[in-house]
């Protein structure tokens, strides 16, 4: 359940990440954002999918600087079918 200080900062579209690929996005964005907690949302009808990163504790609101860097890594993560595992990995 969300606190009324959770903020939820939306991908521009839904990246196929998988369980391991997300905790590395949870905490990057936590890290990057200088956030007491993060936590991906998977889309509701495909949860391969995270569409979003729900954060709290925010000091100040995230920079678009930090939201393109954020969404860059999510990118990162999206696990490839080919290879078997993470596009990082």
């Amino acid at each position: 359940m969300p606190s009324p200080a959770d903020v939820l900062l939306p991908l521009s579209t839904g990246h196929a990440i998988d369980e391991p690929g997300e905790v590395a996005l949870e905490d990057y964005a936590r890290v990057l954002l200088k956030a007491a907690s993060a936590e991906a949302v998977r889309d509701a009808v495909d949860s391969r999918r995270v569409t979003g990163i729900r954060v709290s504790g925010l000091s100040k609101p995230p920079t678009p600087a930090a939201l393109v860097d954020l969404e860059a890594f999510a990118r990162s993560l999206v696990v490839d079918p080919s290879s078997g595992g993470l596009g990082w990995s």
